[in-house]
């Protein structure tokens, strides 16, 4: 065999090579979703110290789409792929998901990564509603980007109210001013605290230093109450620093909060955190969740698998309204319908997260808080 055609048929081989693997790709990404459904996409941290946030998104939205196949109207698929909570990837993920045909979204799990996402979904007119993105930049001056979830100022101004309510004299405060979702609500706690003329202890961290709290507890061990708008893994470390210091005060946290209970068995302290979902109501929707959901995943659901289911309905609800039940329509032609449905005056949804949710044409829902409690 001459030099001349081994390096022809090298060549051959190497195009028919790329040609294979590019033929892989696209049927990895249309594999992504089932044909003839609408197709949900998102982003998500499903590994990684927040991977309990992108997990029970993941399962709820899926159970979800369970449901709502097995009533036999319109059908629906839904992929999540992993960011671990980056930009980057939330960034590379939106590409993957509308290569493969994404027509709406949950948008990202967290605020930095759902900022991302929405950002090129925005330019796209793909609608998204983020289950849990609570950051103002997730949904600000985006049109076609909305959120289920409380907003991080309407979180930090309700936790100043409560705390001033309950009359504690002795206040502390501990945020992350490295990350955008605990930064944002503590702007507005701050600021509502201020108006209320309620002086406290500040204390903060960042992304370089959240594994030892030894000093921040230190200089909090004696508050009546601490306000933490964080996530659950930095704040059950800063609650057993607190506790070995000989912390007797409330620990009171956010949404992010959701999944401290395993991390924190053998604390005594009270510990309190605003969310839309409690487990262990009795109202008949939930209760039925929460059943259906043990059921599928031998787990009790959480607030993002809540925001999660609820956010799907949504979306199923708003296409049914704008009447759009071709598979093949354009994802920028069911952005414009999602957005005139969910902003229009008699559109409303119960779910397990709050009744009668409204959505204004900033992307905001409007819906009451609860307040859970571990003993």
């Amino acid at each position: 065999m001459s030099s001349t055609f081994k390096k022809v048929v090298s060549a051959v081989m190497a195009v028919a090579l790329v040609a294979v693997c590019a033929l892989s790709m696209v049927s990895c990404q249309k594999s992504l979703f089932e044909e003839n459904t609408f197709k949900i996409g998102a982003t998500g941290p499903l590994t990684g110290e927040a991977a309990s946030y992108g997990n029970s998104v993941k399962q709820g939205a899926m159970l979800a789409v369970k449901h709502l196949n097995e009533k036999g109207d319109v059908k629906f698929s839904f992929a999540i792929l992993d960011d671990k909570a980056g930009v980057e990837d939330a960034g590379t993920n939106y590409d993957t998901l509308a290569d493969a045909g994404m027509q709406m979204a949950l948008g990202g799990v967290t605020s930095g990564s759902g900022e991302a996402f929405a950002t090129k979904a925005n330019s796209d007119k793909v609608f998204t509603m983020t289950p849990s993105g609570s950051a103002d930049p997730v949904i600000k001056d985006k049109k076609f980007s909305f959120r289920l979830c409380f907003g991080d100022p309407d979180q930090g101004a309700l936790a100043a109210a409560e705390i001033k309510a309950a009359g504690y004299t002795n206040v502390g405060a501990i945020y992350d001013e490295s990350d955008s979702y605990s930064a944002g609500i503590y702007a507005a706690f701050k600021t509502a605290m201020a108006d209320l003329g309620i002086q406290y202890n500040e204390q903060k961290f960042d992304k370089d230093n959240n594994k030892d709290f030894s000093s921040q507890a230190n200089a909090l061990k004696d508050c009546d109450v601490v306000f933490m708008p964080f996530y659950y893994t930095e704040a059950a470390l800063f609650i057993s620093a607190a506790v070995e210091k000989g912390s007797k005060a409330v620990f009171f946290g956010c949404d992010g909060f959701d999944g401290i209970a395993d991390k924190v068995e053998n604390v005594t302290n009270t510990i309190k955190y605003i969310t839309p979902f409690d487990a262990n109501s009795t109202e008949a929707n939930v209760k039925a969740f929460v059943d259906a959901y043990k059921a599928e995943y031998n787990q009790v659901p959480d607030q993002f698998a809540a925001d999660a289911y609820d956010v799907v309905m949504v979306l199923a609800a708003a296409l049914k309204k704008a009447g759009v039940t071709d598979y093949n329509t354009a994802a920028s032609v069911i952005g414009e319908k999602i957005y005139e449905a969910v902003t229009s005056a008699d559109f409303s949804y119960d779910g397990l997260t709050g009744s009668d949710m409204t959505w204004d044409t900033e992307g905001k829902c409007s819906k009451a808080p609860k307040i859970v409690t571990l003993q």
